[in-house]
């Protein structure tokens, strides 16, 4: 039996692939699920005991979190990036990491195949390609969802002429569950009208009483939430927690796929839009004009090559270290407030905050220069107008 690495989440594509890879196509199966966030042991263990059920001969769960956060996730914060100004790149993001540590396990064990459940019509069958064929060109990629243009409900038929009982219900939304949100597809999605149903969403309105909380920024980095220090992974985690109950964080993206066609998918990611928000407001009190407008183009570049598989082009470690300098001074406080279905940036405090009245202050007084000093700015500044439109006669 050859042996073969299959890319497990325990979700409908991946269970189809277990089964029909070992049972079809004799394969050696060895199961491996990359956790970047949200799940618990409990529920690690239930993916095991579902991946060997179905036919995998081992199933090996790598914990990917910190190595999300520290590769990826810092880098999306200090650039701010928000797909088409919306999505926080929730899983795409992950996808990059769990096909790095896929493929390097595949490369560890002596594998010659190697798996995946995504279809011929998605992003994530480029994201895994393009990163096993630049790491391990020697490991043929076998995909049995997009090679047989399966439908969700072929799969769940197959499954149950084989003794696995998968419930139409439970296949009927699509959800990926991250670090740094979860993204939420269903039939309502496929259409460009329809929104998702509250009860698509995993999480439900829970508290109705508005709350502030203070997010504490080091060097960019979430070090802090209302004064209690912890590891950034720690505080998302915990931000996620808190505005969860609110039910914030839910919106539809809209977007060019990598294969050229336009797409939706629901998420819900309510720490990772209160983060970058509050970020960039920091940013905007701490940074010079001109720092957030390379910033914001950098970002944006960094954002579309992570999204459209690029994360191993040498550029990206470039545009990580501009990101990364860019932080020196973003450290304060940022307080936001919590409402169902919402939240408010109220504010930040810090001794980098360039809002300085030393010089003056917006609109009211002027300390640093004088009636005349203003004069002769606007007039300077003026000039390149006055040329044209004497030149042009307009």
């Amino acid at each position: 039996m050859s042996k073969l690495v299959l890319a497990y989440s325990g979700g409908l594509d991946t269970s189809y692939c277990a089964k029909y890879l070992s049972k079809e196509k004799g394969f050696e199966v060895h199961a491996v699920s990359v956790n970047t966030g949200g799940f618990s042991s409990e529920e690690i263990k239930s993916i095991e005991e579902k991946a060997i059920q179905l036919g995998a001969t081992s199933h090996t769960s790598i914990d990917a979190v910190q190595i999300f956060y520290d590769k990826v996730v810092k880098y999306l914060i200090f650039g701010n990036v928000l797909k088409n100004n919306t999505y926080p790149l929730s899983v795409s993001a992950e996808r990059i990491v769990q096909a790095i540590e896929i493929v390097n396990y595949a490369k560890k064990v002596g594998a010659k195949f190697i798996a995946h459940g995504s279809t011929g019509a998605g992003n994530d069958q480029v994201r895994f390609d393009m990163i096993f064929q630049i790491i391990a060109p020697e490991i043929e990629i076998i995909t049995p969802i997009r090679d047989n243009k399966l439908a969700r409900e072929e799969e769940i038929v197959y499954l149950k002429e084989n003794g696995v009982d998968y419930p139409w219900e439970k296949a009927k939304y699509s959800i990926n569950r991250g670090l740094w949100g979860t993204s939420v597809g269903g039939e309502e999605t496929l259409t460009s009208e329809k929104p998702l149903p509250d009860s698509a969403y995993p999480s439900q309105l829970q508290e109705k009483s508005p709350s502030e909380v203070k997010l504490t920024f080091e060097k960019g980095e979430l070090v802090a939430i209302n004064g209690v220090k912890n590891n950034p992974v720690a505080n998302i985690e915990k931000l996620e927690a808190m505005a969860s109950k609110y039910a914030i964080g839910r919106d539809i993206h809209v977007g060019d796929t990598i294969i050229g066609t336009k797409g939706r998918v629901g998420f819900e990611a309510p720490a990772s839009l209160i983060i970058i928000k509050a970020h960039h407001l920091l940013e905007k009190h701490t940074l010079t004009k001109w720092q957030q407008y390379q910033k914001e183009q950098q970002g944006n570049f960094y954002g579309m090559l992570l999204h459209e598989g690029n994360y191993l082009d040498a550029v990206m470690r470039n545009i990580e270290t501009f990101l990364t300098d860019t932080q020196k001074t973003v450290s304060g406080d940022v307080f936001v407030g919590l409402y169902p279905f919402q939240f408010r940036l109220h504010g930040i405090s810090s001794k980098h905050d360039l809002m300085t009245d030393a010089f003056g202050s917006y609109g009211e007084v002027n300390k640093g220069w004088s009636a005349d000093d203003a004069k002769g700015f606007i007039k300077i500044l003026s000039n390149s107008g006055k040329i044209y439109n004497h030149v042009n006669n307009d």
